[in-house]
């Protein structure tokens, strides 16, 4: 369990995992007091991303955070005795207003945002942004099944804080990773996250399962390429992982991308929307290869539902 006897102490969760937290206090103390304040009007709260992952790293404050992603939800029992857990993020966002006089940014599709002593943290309704992507409501929906899993529990003074199962965060972690891949890039911390998770949790992961549904969004030679590259450059064990098909050109494609942008143009701050979406259309266009290795949608649904997205919630669009 976790023990709080200062902040030279260490995290420990059930699994034997240990989180120093010496050098991230600041974040750790929101983690605290949010799960505290949520537990105290009967709200659990889930970590996604960031700290969770962390524990998998050999040495856990090595990993770079900077902001917190958390789904909150209450629990109720079911006719045949289960137990289901519901989303309650409009609920726990009035309670931050009320209690804390807390401004909550709705701007955003799939989340809300807010900071608490300078910290940002994102409070999700939804895991992924289903305006931008037709795709992601496939996967949304898994998630959204996913939840009601077994969690991790670490105890937090009065509260707890719970990871989402391996099964859930392999899906999300692959599909974070896909979109980040296909709109901009992602870079060695998204392929270490991967590593050191596959590394941990292999074992637990429904890896059928997660192959079915990536081929169904195809996503899996994204997938693939991302186990070859964590074997082929980070020493990532071929036993972590059922055997799959390799495409030593693309990994290596990937790997470039990765290192490397083909699109390198830095976006113009603060031009408007012309100068901006018109540096989005580039970037969109350079990244057609990755879109096809990501989504199953046709570039240009692709294109009109996104636009469409940012009409939906403008201010989402960083000028």
């Amino acid at each position: 369990m976790l023990r709080l006897n200062g902040l030279t102490e260490y995290w420990k969760g059930l699994s034997g995992r240990i989180w120093n937290v010496e050098d991230d206090c600041t974040t750790c103390d929101i983690l605290i007091e949010l799960a505290t304040f949520f537990a105290r009007h009967g709200i659990k709260m889930m970590i996604l991303k960031g700290y969770g992952l962390s524990l998998n790293y050999p040495v856990p404050n090595h990993r770079p955070c900077s902001d917190v992603d958390i789904w909150l939800f209450e629990e109720r029992q079911m006719p045949d005795g289960t137990i289901e857990r519901y989303g309650v993020q409009q609920k726990a966002d009035a309670l931050l207003q009320k209690h804390l006089n807390i401004a909550i940014d709705e701007d955003k599709h799939h989340h809300t945002v807010f900071y608490l002593d300078g910290v940002m943290v994102e409070n999700h309704y939804d895991f992924l942004n289903i305006h931008a992507h037709l795709s992601n409501r496939t996967i949304e929906k898994r998630l959204q099944q996913l939840t009601q899993q077994p969690m991790e529990e670490i105890a937090v003074g009065e509260a707890t804080i719970y990871l989402p199962s391996p099964d859930f965060h392999a899906l999300f972690l692959l599909r974070h990773s896909a979109s980040h891949f296909a709109a901009e890039r992602i870079t060695l911390r998204h392929l270490l996250d991967w590593h050191y998770f596959i590394e941990k949790e292999s074992e637990k992961i429904d890896w059928q399962a997660l192959y079915n549904i990536a081929r169904q969004t195809n996503m899996h030679q994204f997938l693939d390429c991302l186990n070859a590259i964590c074997i082929d450059k980070f020493g990532l064990s071929e036993n972590c992982m059922p055997s799959f098909e390799r495409n030593h050109q693309l990994e290596e494609r990937v790997w470039n991308e990765i290192l490397h942008p083909e699109f390198s143009a830095e976006k113009p701050q603060k031009a408007g929307y012309v100068k901006s979406w018109s540096y989005m259309f580039r970037r969109w266009w350079a990244n057609r290869w990755k879109h096809r290795i990501v989504y199953n949608e046709s570039l240009a649904k692709t294109f009109l539902v996104q636009v469409w997205s940012h009409l939906l919630k403008p201010k989402s669009l960083k000028l």
